[in-house]
Parts: C-alpha cells; sequence; structure tokens
C-alpha cells in the first residue's frame, strides 16, 4: 500500500510499506511524472545488470541515457521514449546484443506498452 498526506507545501511524501518517496511540485525534487521516466530509466539499468549476470560479465561503465518526447498533448503526454545504451569497449557485440535484448523487456516498459488494462479507482475511504 502506499500512502500520504497532504500539505501546504510543495514537498509530496509517498510511503510505500518500508520505504518512502519524495517529491514536488516546485522543481526542487522531480515530480511524479518525472519519477515515472526515471523509473523507466531505473528499470532499463537493472535489466542491464542481470543480462550481464547471465553473462558472467561486470556491468560497470554501462552508459544509459533516456529521453522523453512529449505527444500531441503536449508536455504532460507521452509519444515516444528513447533509449540509448554506450557499452565499455572490451564489450563483444554478442554481449551488446544480449544486454539491448534484456534491456527491451524492461517490466515498467511493458506495462506501459501492453496497456495494462488497470481499474483505476478513486473513493472516499
Amino acid at each position: 500500500m502506499y500512502s500520504s498526506i497532504v500539505d501546504n507545501t510543495p514537498l509530496i511524501k509517498v510511503n510505500g510499506g518500508k520505504h518512502e518517496t519524495s517529491y514536488a511540485v516546485d522543481g526542487s525534487l522531480m515530480n511524479p511524472l518525472e519519477a515515472f521516466y526515471a523509473s523507466l530509466a531505473g528499470c532499463a539499468v537493472v535489466y542491464a545488470k542481470k543480462a550481464c549476470k547471465a553473462l558472467g560479465i561486470k556491468a560497470a561503465g554501462i552508459e544509459i541515457c533516456c529521453k522523453p518526447f512529449a505527444g500531441s498533448g503536449g508536455p504532460l503526454s507521452l509519444a515516444k521514449f528513447k533509449t540509448e545504451v554506450r557499452f565499455p569497449s572490451e564489450f563483444t557485440a554478442e554481449q551488446k546484443s544480449a544486454i539491448l535484448a534484456s534491456i527491451a523487456h524492461c517490466a515498467v516498459k511493458d506495462i506501459v506498452v501492453d496497456g495494462a488494462h488497470v481499474d483505476f479507482q478513486v473513493n472516499e475511504a
């Protein structure tokens, strides 16, 4: 369960079990939409690390850069999300291919692409 108490500051704190995440609406921290984009980038890193572990190689030095592109709905919409991966020189073509394929299966991305068909409900408790 995730919960938050709304106050009059620009800060937003969300508690999720044993972790707390902070956002802001004044630019001092990521806002929730920026955090969503960051979760896509973080997911790419998780899958790169998993692939490297399966290949028996170190993941150190891989650089992953992600950029969202707004859709026709303006800056609060998403039309494209580009992920670029740079590898250290010692990575072989086969290793690079395996890592890129793994990143392409990021669970967060799959939820977006597949359309999770989530039943979102907003009710008074």
